[in-house]
């Protein structure tokens, strides 16, 4: 996939907590919107996608502009001279989770994540586990006090979404919102009429 020079470098981090849909969803209407796209997939999202999605990591690394693998601690997107404008972790896994929330860059997931934070610029945790326990909810805290978004793929149903793809689109388009980029497949409370 070629890149345009100038757009959003946005970093998409996939983990093999159910809901991977959400990270595919997030690098098509990344995509959609002009920006350039890293993504990121964990070996355990591999299995995740192929149970949820019937998809394959081959085939979903092809939708990116630019993918890594999980183990590539020295790529561009490691360093924050690279220049992203924000990243998402759709879904983040409590395993995730608390390696950012502690800082444990082991991963390529996670140091991107970190330099994203030490940066300055947007990150969007779709955290997904129900129900919590006070460690997660101690994790939750860590990573926002650390400037982390906390994102639950809680759906919005004000619009009235007939299938489980809208939702999904819904829901993917409001935490791309949070990144600054803004889909058609977001549709925003306009009150009750």
């Amino acid at each position: 996939m070629q890149t345009s020079t100038g757009t959003p470098k946005i970093v998409v981090g996939i983990t093999g907590a159910s809901g991977a849909v959400y990270g595919v969803r997030a690098v098509e209407l990344l995509n959609a919107a002009g920006a350039e796209t890293h993504l990121v997939i964990s070996s355990a999202a591999g299995i995740t996608l192929a149970h949820e999605t019937g998809q394959d990591m081959a085939e979903i690394r092809k939708s990116a502009h630019h993918s890594y693998e999980n183990t590539e601690i020295g790529a561009a997107i490691a360093s924050g001279s690279f220049g992203v404008a924000g990243m998402v972790v759709a879904p983040c896994s409590m395993r995730t989770l608390g390696a950012i929330a502690n800082s444990l860059a082991d991963n390529l997931i996670v140091r991107a994540a970190d330099v994203t934070l030490k940066e300055g610029k947007p990150l969007v945790l779709v955290v997904r586990e129900t129900p919590l326990h006070r460690g997660h909810i101690r994790l939750l805290d860590l990573a926002a006090r650390a400037g982390a978004i906390i994102f639950p793929p809680v759906p919005a149903l004000y619009n009235r979404p007939g299938t489980l793809d809208e939702m999904i689109s819904q829901t993917t388009g409001r935490f791309l919102h949070r990144l600054g980029i803004d889909t058609p497949s977001h549709r925003r409370w306009q009150g009750i009429q």
